[in-house]
This record gives C-alpha cells, sequence and structure tokens, in this order.
C-alpha cells in the first residue's frame, strides 16, 4: 500500500475578525512596514475560544459528513499544537469527547512549534502506511492562538510585540488521514528534514512570546534552502521551478513568504527579477490569500497555505503541490503530494472562504477590551464562568451574513463548541447552534 495522504480537510478560523489596517493606524503603526506583511485581516480569539473550541470546530464539519461506522474507524487522534493548557493532560482528550470519538483510539498532543502539524501529518501517513490496522483512519487537528494581553496603563505601542500583533491569529486546521486520499495524496518518501537548535523564537511562559527577528527569518531562509536540497538529493530529477505546479509555505506572514521564495528562486533555480515576480502570482499566491484573512496559526499554518492553493488555484488535470514546513527551535521539512480536480472540488465544498466571509468585524474599542479581558482564562486558571458576551453576536452574524445555505456539510452549517466554565481546573464545553 502506498497510496496515503488528506481524504478531507477543513478549515476553522474563529468567531471574529479585525482589520489590520484599522489596528495599525490605531497603533500609530509604519503603514510601510506593515504593507510589507501582506495581511488583510486578522482573527481574534474570544474569551469563549481556546485550543479545544478552534480545533472541534474545524473538525466537526468532517466527521457531520461521516457514517458512524466510518467515525469508528478513526483510531489515532494527534493535536499538535503550541498554545497547550496544562502540562500534562493532552487537550486531545477534550477534542476526543466533544467529538464522540471511539474509546477505541490512540490519542496525543504533539509539540514542534510552527512544525508540529506537518510532524502529525506525517505521523498519521506512517500509521495508515503500516498496515497495522487495515482501513483505519487519523485525525490531525492544528490548533493554535496568539493571545495577547494588556494590563490597564500599558502603553500598546511600546510593547515588544506592536509589529507582531497584526500578524498573530487564531484557528485550526482538521484532517483527516487515510488510503483513500481525496483532497491531497502525499508523495510517500518524497520529503527533505532539516533542523538544529538555535533560539529564534520561544514561549518562556503560557501567555508570551519572545525571540529575535532577525534570527527567526534567516532560519527559517536558511531551513527552506537546506530542506529542498535534502528533498531534492531524494526525490529523482527533483527542480524548484519546473517540478512544482504550486507550493505552499508556512506563513508568519506574506512578505515572509515573498523573501524566501525570491531567494529560493535566485538560489536553486538561477532565476530573475520578472521571472521570479510572475512565478510568485502564479505559484505561490493563491496560498497566501487565507494567510491574509486569519494570521499566523502556528502549526496549522502551512494547511492554512495548503487550503488556500488548493481552493484558489486551477486544477484541470492532477497537480503537484510542494509544501515547506518550518517551526522555530527549529526543525523543517519540505515534502510533495498530488491535488486532482475531484479533491479541489471537495475542499471547495467546505466553504471556508465563506465562513471567513461570516465572522464578526471587531471595532477597535471592543478588540482592545478582549484584550484586557482575556488574562480572564490565562492558562492555570482554576476556576471561572466564561464571558458569552460575544456568543449571540458572533452567531447572528453569521447567521446573516451567508446569502445562501451552506454547503451540506460545510463549516458554516455546523453547530459551534464554546467554553462555559473551568471548575477546578477542568474546562466544560457546550455545542451551540
Amino acid at each position: 500500500m502506498s497510496r496515503v495522504g488528506i481524504e478531507a480537510m477543513n478549515v476553522f478560523g474563529g468567531s471574529a475578525v479585525l482589520d489590520v489596517m484599522q489596528l495599525a493606524r490605531h497603533r500609530e503603526l509604519d503603514l510601510t512596514r506593515l504593507n510589507n506583511l501582506l495581511m488583510k485581516e486578522k482573527t481574534v480569539a474570544l474569551p469563549f475560544e481556546d485550543p479545544v473550541t478552534f480545533g472541534a470546530n474545524a473538525a466537526r464539519p468532517l466527521l457531520d459528513r461521516m457514517s458512524e461506522e466510518e467515525k469508528g474507524r478513526i483510531e489515532l487522534l494527534i493535536t499538535c499544537t503550541e498554545s497547550g493548557f496544562d502540562f500534562s493532560k493532552s487537550a486531545s482528550t477534550y477534542l476526543h469527547d466533544q467529538l464522540g470519538l471511539s474509546r477505541n483510539c490512540r490519542m496525543f498532543e504533539l509539540k514542534q512549534a510552527c512544525y508540529a502539524g506537518t510532524a502529525g501529518l506525517q505521523m498519521a501517513c506512517n500509521f495508515i502506511l503500516s498496515g497495522t490496522s487495515p482501513g483505519a483512519k487519523a485525525l490531525v487537528i492544528a490548533t493554535d492562538i496568539s493571545r495577547y494581553i494588556l494590563e490597564d496603563g500599558d502603553d500598546v505601542a511600546a510593547q515588544d510585540w506592536a509589529y507582531a500583533e497584526p500578524s498573530g491569529g487564531a484557528g485550526a486546521v482538521a484532517l483527516l488521514v487515510s488510503d483513500t486520499p481525496h483532497v491531497f495524496q502525499l508523495d510517500v518518501g518524497a520529503s527533505g528534514t532539516y533542523g538544529y537548535e538555535v533560539m529564534d523564537t520561544c514561549r518562556p511562559a503560557p501567555d508570551s512570546e519572545a525571540g529575535d527577528v532577525d534570527l527567526s527569518l534567516m532560519s527559517y531562509l536558511d531551513c527552506c534552502e537546506q530542506a529542498y536540497r535534502a528533498y531534492e538529493a531524494k526525490v529523482e530529477g527533483a527542480d524548484y521551478r519546473d517540478t512544482f505546479q504550486y507550493l505552499a509555505f508556512h506563513t508568519p506572514f506574506g512578505g515572509m513568504v515573498k523573501g524566501a521564495h525570491r531567494t529560493m528562486m535566485r538560489k536553486v533555480a538561477g532565476a530573475k527579477g520578472a521571472e521570479i515576480a510572475e512565478d510568485f502570482e502564479r505559484r505561490v499566491a493563491p496560498g497566501i490569500g487565507y494567510c491574509g484573512r486569519v494570521g499566523n496559526i502556528m502549526g496549522a499554518t502551512v494547511f492554512l497555505s495548503l487550503a488556500g492553493t488548493i481552493c484558489n488555484g486551477a486544477y484541470p488535470d492532477p497537480r503537484r503541490i510542494g509544501l515547506f514546513s518550518y517551526g522555530s527551535g527549529c526543525c523543517s521539512e519540505f515534502y510533495s503530494g498530488v491535488v486532482t480536480p475531484d479533491g479541489a472540488e471537495r475542499l471547495r465544498a467546505m466553504g471556508i472562504e465563506d465562513h471567513f466571509d461570516a465572522r464578526y468585524q471587531l471595532s477597535l474599542d471592543e478588540y482592545d477590551q478582549l484584550l484586557r479581558e482575556s488574562a480572564f482564562v490565562r492558562v492555570g486558571t482554576r476556576d471561572t464562568v466564561v464571558n458569552q458576551d460575544f456568543v449571540a453576536r458572533t452567531a447572528r452574524t453569521a447567521r446573516t451574513a451567508r446569502s445562501a445555505p451552506p454547503a451540506d456539510g460545510a463549516a458554516g452549517g455546523s453547530p459551534r463548541l464554546v467554553l462555559r466554565a473551568i471548575k477546578e481546573f477542568h474546562r466544560e464545553y457546550a455545542w451551540i447552534d
């Protein structure tokens, strides 16, 4: 058996969104510098949203399309996140419970910065390829939050994260992995990995991030080249310019991907000027759009780029996509797979862009207030009743924004999971329509 990959996938980009340009003006940031981010809007995590709600809301539409027998064949659940809220208990147990998966299912959580999602996919694919449980499926959920916290009196513009704030997003991507890879068939064995110890970014505390921006950029560029060269060494005849009809990158922000692609075209493909710009628009830009509407969601971001590449690309026949995944610290991988016309249609039917359009548009006053209230559900909270003020507003916006009923099983048509309370550290959730 050599067929394996993504049978189905879905993106959940949160309930609320903020216009990035309005935020930049509000913070009095340099707009020229901001334009280099290639960001349009960012998902903002609301008080009742956390990695579990994001992950469950990404996965639920996939499971709603499956029979009970098919759901029962999900024998592996991997949650990939750097936004965990427990040093012992995995978020996978909450997801397993809320999604109603079989109790005969292995579950655990992976952490390797923004590379974790790819690690989860490769692990799931290897489980399927092992053939130890013929017909089994795996569910990989990459879910993360950039949650900034302000205290009264803070000068926002003076914070170290002033320019990281516009690109920091929240959301999740769910991947159903099996030996019937309708959406994305992995090129088995066609991958190159590259990694080493570097302190480019880290989370020294659950609700804060630190690092060296310049060092992170240099590490990303180094890993992009070296991971591809490792791929090239393993895959006979591989050519950066001609082998892949599309390229999907881990996208902290669009400008970083544009620079990495330019470097690769110069160093690996020997291209110049206009050819590089044309190649970017044709092969890379289709994957940037979704990232520019959600922001960086760490381990899920490369799959957010993949989803955009599939939904916004042209597939008159099967097309090969090259993926570059990078996680700070660092580990990286360049790998590839094939998307068919049927696969592209299956993913488009999930209504991902309709879901983005239906999110609640936050005002700047609402956003600043949320930053101050986000401490309400900080990691380590023992007991609290979670603020539900935005539940009705976001649900109403999602309903009225639809010009037509969502496609069967689409993201907008499923119930939504929200966090209700925390009692003795245990999180309590509820599904709402």
